[in-house]
């Protein structure tokens, strides 16, 4: 160090060690800097799935203080997915994963599938988007119509002018959309194919379109835990896709994202919420909240949260793990973080930036966590402070799920809406000031 002439250097002051986020008010493993255990490998994994027990006659989940929730639907078959068409109808993908006669083989596999069918996930697929309109006195939806079928397991939707996009669970569709239409019976364009096949591990596929419109993003979910498939299944997988929707082109985007679903733009800057890999520990890996980097590399499957390496992989790559890029913000051990929407409306204004993040509930985890829908608040791009609890209460006292949330939307009047899988059901969160009546 370089001193002064004729001044002597003054003893440096203690470096602060850095506040822990507990001390900052984040929940064990959220946050910008999660503390991450070590891992915990058990011969026998933790199965704690909250077994489904639809919700009883008038049953709803609970929004916290200055809000309320109410049915926008109800009656639906499994609702996973949901997007808000410009002129307000709301559409929501009706679908449960497709025939995976590779993916339940096995001990592990029948355990897996016999826990499905507890959580309510294993009945066939609907294969539909149904359309809503209007909101009613009781702040329900008006009208309900099949607006698309014959589908094989649809989840994203993503209107680009008149051409809305689809992505089925093998396949990145096309459809001719007329403004008002509550039907579209022309059959669908294939635009690329996307990866499917008897496994087909994690088969829900989301779509968005980039803010000007040309690209394409497309999710899709790795075909194993931790590549115990081996590293050939997983070819295209765990990734993002981008399709210049002009030549029909499609590249991975990034990549090393074991199963990401809800995704969303912060100015020309993509985000999504990733389901890590479970078997671990409780609180091991994190789901997660990411910026995505054109060509980024996020860990999976051989290291996970930046360079912590999984020693389960049995071909280790250290040289891609040196560049494996650590998430921005932790979103839980196990919650299966896969709705995302930026709330951009007025109705709400304590929300007005951030995002809402709907956390579905895994099953390897003991106390249970997820079942909620929650907000992470962003300033100047940036998630800025800890998570808040948005809607709860989808868990009964004995540990039954009577709703699992899914998919996140914001419609057009800024009501928050919900897709809750094993209750049927379509939530919308208003501020407790609002009237159900359309204004």
């Amino acid at each position: 160090m370089v001193q002064s002439a004729g001044c002597a250097e003054a003893p440096a002051a203690p470096a602060a060690a850095p506040a822990s986020p507990a001390s900052q008010g984040y929940p064990t493993g959220f946050g910008p800097h999660p503390v991450l255990p070590e891992p915990q490998k058990k011969l026998i994994p933790v199965l704690n799935i909250a077994p489904a027990d639809p919700w009883p006659a008038g049953g709803k989940p609970v929004a916290v203080a200055g809000l309320q929730v109410l049915a926008y639907a109800n009656g639906l078959d499994h609702p996973r997915w949901l997007y808000v068409l410009p002129n307000g109808d709301v559409l929501v993908a009706e679908t449960n994963a497709p025939p995976k006669p590779e993916d339940a083989k096995g001990i592990k596999g029948a355990i897996m599938k016999s826990a499905m069918k507890r959580a309510g996930s294993a009945a066939p697929s609907a294969n539909r988007i149904t359309l809503l309109r209007g909101l009613g006195a009781n702040g329900m939806a008006v009208q309900k119509t099949v607006f698309l079928s014959g589908l094989n397991s649809p989840f994203g939707m993503a209107l680009v002018g008149n051409e809305l996009y689809v992505a089925d669970s093998d396949a990145l569709l096309r459809f001719p959309y007329q403004e008002g239409a509550t039907q579209i019976a022309e059959k669908g364009t294939k635009v690329i194919d996307l990866p499917g096949g008897p496994i087909n591990h994690h088969w829900t596929k989301n779509v968005i379109a980039s803010p000007d419109g040309s690209k394409l993003y497309v999710t899709v979910g790795s075909n194993s835990n931790v590549g115990e498939n081996g590293l050939a299944a997983e070819e295209g997988r765990a990734a993002i896709w981008e399709v210049d929707r002009a030549s029909g082109k499609a590249r991975v985007y990034a990549s090393g994202l074991r199963n990401p679903n809800g995704m969303g733009f912060v100015g020309k800057q993509l985000w999504t919420v990733v389901n890590e890999r479970d078997e671990i520990g409780n609180d091991l890996p994190p789901d997660y909240l990411t910026s995505v980097q054109d060509g980024g590399f996020y860990g999976w499957p051989f290291s996970y949260y930046g360079q912590h390496v999984d020693a389960r992989v049995k071909e280790q790559k250290p040289e891609l793990v040196a560049k494996a890029i650590v998430p921005d913000y932790a979103l839980g051990g196990h919650t299966a973080s896969l709705g995302l929407a930026f709330y951009d409306a007025a109705l709400i204004p304590q929300f007005k930036g951030g995002a809402l993040v709907g956390q579905h509930g895994s099953w390897n985890r003991n106390p249970r966590a997820g079942y909620k829908v929650i907000f992470v608040p962003f300033a100047g791009g940036q998630p800025s402070g800890p998570p808040q609890d948005v809607l709860t209460g989808f868990l009964t006292q004995q540990g039954k799920a009577n709703g699992r949330p899914v998919g996140v939307a914001v419609d057009k009047q800024g009501a928050i809406l919900v897709a809750d899988d094993v209750g049927n059901t379509m939530w919308r969160i208003t501020p407790t000031s609002q009237q159900g009546a359309a204004k």
